[in-house]
C-alpha cells in the first residue's frame, strides 16, 4: 500500500445553503466509519438508477412498513425507481391494515401486559389496535377471496395476489396500490408467515381447491433474471427477502450493484449479519460489483439516502 495512492481524510464542512445531497457528498470524503459507507451507498444507488438497462430489485422486511418509512418505500415504487419487489407477508399485513385503519406512536418501554389487556399490540415503539389488525383483515379479506373464487380463480402466485390486493385496496398511501398501478411485481416467497397467509388458509378450509402457486413466482423471477442485461439491489434488512434477491441473481453470475442496510452482526453466521461482500464467494454478487454494507437502522438512514438520491437524479 503506497501512501501516494491513499485518499486523505477530509473534515466535513457544513456550508450554506445546506442540502442533504451536499452533506452526504461531504461524508464521502470523511473517512468516517458508517457515514462514509452511507455516502458510498447513495453513489451506488445513483449509478444503479441511472443505468436504464439495469433491472433493479428492492427488498425489505415487514417491520418498516408499520412506520413512516412506508412512505419512502411507496414513493420508490410510485416513481418506478425499482422493477421488482421482494418482501415478506407482514408487508401485506401492515400495508393493508394501515390503508384501512391507523397505527399510533408508542414507546419501547410500555407495559406489554397492560397493552394486551387493553387490546393493543406493540411493534417496537409502534402501537397497533387489535381491531385494526387481525379482525379488520379478516373482515375485508374473506369477501375478497370469495370474489376471486367466484371469478374462477383457483390458483394464484403471490405476485398475482398482490396485484389484485393493490387494485382492491385502491389507496394512494399503499405500497401495493402503486405496485399494481405501475405493474411492478411484488413477490412474497414466505406468504404463509403472516396474517394474510392465515386468512388464505382460513378461506381454504371451505374452498379446498383455492391454492397459492409459489413456483409460478419462481418462474417469473427466472424470466426476469435471465432477461436482465445487468441487475442491482437495495436490500433493507436480512432474512428471506434479502436471500431471495441474492439467490436468484447467482444464476446470472451475481448482482452488478448491491447496497445492504442492516443492524445485524456478522459473527453469529446469520444471513442478516452477513456483509454483502460475503455473497461474492457464493457468486451472488459479482467480483467487480459496486457494493457496500451499511450498518444502521433503516428508519433513521433511508430517508436521508433517498432524499440525496432524488437530488442526484433530479426527481
Amino acid at each position: 500500500m503506497k501512501v501516494s495512492k491513499l485518499r486523505p481524510v477530509q473534515d466535513i464542512e457544513l456550508k450554506r445553503p445546506f442540502s442533504v445531497e451536499t452533506i452526504i457528498d461531504e461524508m464521502r470524503n470523511s473517512g468516517g466509519f458508517v457515514g462514509r459507507h452511507l455516502a458510498e451507498g447513495v453513489n451506488i444507488l445513483t449509478d444503479m438508477v441511472k443505468n436504464e438497462s439495469c433491472t433493479k430489485f428492492l427488498s425489505f422486511p415487514a417491520a418498516p412498513v408499520a412506520t413512516g418509512l412506508r412512505g419512502i418505500l411507496r414513493d420508490l415504487i410510485r416513481l418506478k425507481l425499482f422493477n421488482v419487489i421482494i418482501t415478506t407477508c407482514g408487508t401485506l399485513d401492515h400495508d393493508l391494515a394501515r390503508s384501512w385503519g391507523k397505527y399510533y406512536e408508542g414507546s419501547f418501554g410500555l407495559d406489554d401486559k397492560k397493552l394486551f389487556r387493553k387490546s393493543f399490540h406493540r411493534l417496537g415503539n409502534i402501537i397497533i389496535p387489535h381491531e385494526v389488525y387481525g379482525p379488520m383483515l379478516e373482515k375485508k379479506l374473506q369477501p375478497f377471496f370469495k370474489k376471486l373464487y367466484d371469478e374462477g380463480k383457483r390458483e394464484l402466485s403471490s405476485n398475482e395476489l398482490c396485484k389484485r390486493l393493490g387494485e382492491f385496496v385502491d389507496n394512494e398511501h399503499s405500497i401495493l396500490y402503486w405496485a399494481y398501478k405501475n405493474d411492478i411485481p411484488v413477490i412474497i416467497p414466505g406468504l404463509t408467515d403472516g396474517a394474510i397467509g392465515s386468512q388464505i388458509w382460513l378461506f381454504s378450509q371451505t374452498h379446498k381447491d383455492f391454492k397459492i402457486d409459489l413456483l409460478k413466482d419462481e418462474q417469473l423471477l427466472s424470466d426476469i433474471v435471465f432477461d436482465a442485461k445487468s441487475t442491482g439491489a437495495l436490500m433493507i434488512g436480512g432474512g428471506i427477502s434479502k436471500h431471495h434477491v441474492l439467490w436468484w441473481n447467482q444464476f446470472r453470475e451475481g448482482l452488478d450493484y448491491a447496497v445492504y442496510i442492516t443492524t445485524a452482526v456478522e459473527y453469529d453466521g446469520s444471513l442478516s449479519g452477513a456483509l454483502i461482500k460475503e455473497a461474492i464467494s457464493w457468486g451472488k454478487v459479482k467480483t467487480k460489483a459496486k457494493q457496500v454494507t451499511i450498518h444502521g437502522e433503516a428508519t433513521a438512514l433511508l430517508p436521508f439516502m433517498i432524499a440525496a438520491l432524488m437530488d442526484k437524479i433530479g426527481v
